[in-house]
């Protein structure tokens, strides 16, 4: 997969290193895009996988005097979920990174690589686009800012150099008399790309348009301005009639292309229903009502080793596992699943699509519920993980397995690992979450035989329990 794994601690060494870069090397941080690349061969000749993942000051969301809202290169999404400064600043960030995945994902998916990867459909991107966002990028050289709308050159490429990184996104946050909304458009709820998606920020004045800001996704090689729906709505005070023409007119200002997701006439067709819902709920407020004020994220926020490369040598893993500790040599370039699977024999951890869809290799990685199969084994090192055996201690059942016993909700077993892990890690977080946080909490897990409701109804009563 790749010939050197160097786990980074400091930003001075990673600028040094992608400066002095001697083979292809990339940067690893979620790797929810990189390590299905690399699976499906499009990095056969990689050299070095520079792991920042756990380099420090990087994952917060703070905002300035100025109004400046800063968010880190190592911020995910469900960082953003939990943000107070992103929901009263960045309500429409915030929309987007709800509906980004599944919380497994989310809690190692950064809003950084989110904007690096450069996929029109990527949600992240129209409502930092809308909120004029700039991003600092650095390298041995120095620093310099680039405004998003400028970051972008084609399809999947941008002006970041092989020697710099993303340190920082920074954008003004929204004040009184802005708001916003972001919608998108997917073939399912959950763990979906955007067939298309969009993003509108308005500035009111006197009942009355300022400005606007209209972006769309997925329907041009980037991510574009609706300029002709931005023009028209200025001075306008928002109304069915307004809310129609302007929607027509963004979906004039789109090139959408045929694919497997869907043909062009359909995505012509539903961006302007997409727009149009996006301005509806601006006009009703109805838009404040579509993230739920305590998301489900699967964190217990632990944190991690404050030296995560002490120690390492590139050859040999030093990982806890179940609270024992594990030497694992000439493991470094295969994933966290088949470490935890084939060198360390705890099979319960179920190995599935491999592309993070199907949630059966869920684990505990310091404290976050993660899927192993997108996680480099070198990520283990200095880690404490927890897997499906390790939930309850000796031969006990943890309150949840027992419900899943009570309850019937296995048929063929195969996804049941994934579930519980997801469920112990949601009642953590959650001790008593109502249906729709189970259903989310749950959202990355994909069951084939039971149909859910026998699921649901076993960590319902698992709430229960674990609270008597």
């Amino acid at each position: 997969m790749w010939k050197h794994y160097v786990i980074v601690e400091t930003v001075e060494e990673l600028v040094e290193r992608l400066a002095k870069q001697t083979g292809e090397t990339r940067i690893i941080a979620g790797g929810t895009d990189l390590m299905v690349e690399i699976r499906n061969g499009k990095w056969t000749g990689l050299d070095t996988v520079l792991d920042i993942s756990r380099l420090r000051g990087f994952d917060r969301i703070t905002r300035d005097g100025e109004g400046w809202i800063h968010i880190g290169a190592l911020v995910t999404h469900n960082d953003v979920l939990r943000s107070e400064i992103i929901r009263e600043y960045a309500f429409p960030l915030l929309q987007a990174c709800a509906q980004v995945a599944s919380p497994q994902l989310r809690n190692r998916g950064t809003v950084a690589g989110n904007l690096i990867t450069a996929s029109p459909a990527n949600d992240t991107i129209p409502p930092l686009m809308a909120l004029d966002a700039r991003l600092v990028l650095r390298s041995v050289g120095g620093t310099r800012v680039i405004p998003l709308r400028d970051f972008y050159v084609g399809l999947r490429k941008t002006v970041l150099q092989a020697d710099e990184f993303v340190a920082e996104i920074q954008f003004q946050g929204m004040g009184e008399g802005q708001i916003g909304c972001f919608r998108k458009n997917a073939l399912r709820r959950a763990q979906a790309i955007s067939v298309l998606n969009c993003c509108a920020v308005l500035t009111m004045d006197a009942g009355k348009i300022r400005q606007a800001a209209i972006t769309l996704g997925s329907v041009a090689p980037t991510v574009i301005h609706a300029g002709s729906a931005e023009d028209y709505l200025r001075g306008k005070s928002l109304d069915q009639h307004v809310i129609a023409q302007a929607a027509k007119l963004a979906a004039g200002d789109a090139a959408p292309i045929s694919d497997v997701r869907a043909s062009d006439k359909y995505r012509g067709y539903m961006l302007q229903v997409l727009v149009g819902q996006a301005l509806s709920g601006l006009m009703d407020g109805s838009v404040f009502a579509s993230v739920p004020a305590k998301m489900p994220t699967l964190d217990s926020k632990q944190g991690f080793a404050e030296h995560p490369a002490q120690g390492w040598d590139g050859q040999v893993i030093r990982t806890t596992i179940n609270g024992q500790e594990y030497l694992i040599p000439d493991y470094s370039d295969a994933t966290l699943m088949s470490l935890i699977r084939d060198r360390v024999g705890l099979t319960g951890t179920k190995t599935g699509c491999e592309e993070g869809e199907c949630g059966a290799c869920t684990v505990h990685l310091d404290g976050k519920a993660v899927v192993s199969c997108l996680i480099p084994a070198g990520r283990a090192h200095n880690a404490v993980i927890t897997t499906i055996e390790g939930i309850a201690p000796g031969t006990e059942l943890h309150p949840v397995q027992q419900a899943f016993i009570d309850h019937a909700a296995v048929q063929c077993g195969y996804c049941t690992p994934g579930f519980v892990m997801s469920a112990v890690k949601l009642l953590e977080e959650i001790p008593h979450p109502d249906r729709e946080s189970i259903q989310q909490g749950i959202s990355g897990n994909l069951c084939r035989c039971t149909g859910y409701y026998k699921i649901i109804q076993a960590i319902e009563s698992a709430s229960q329990e674990m609270e008597a």
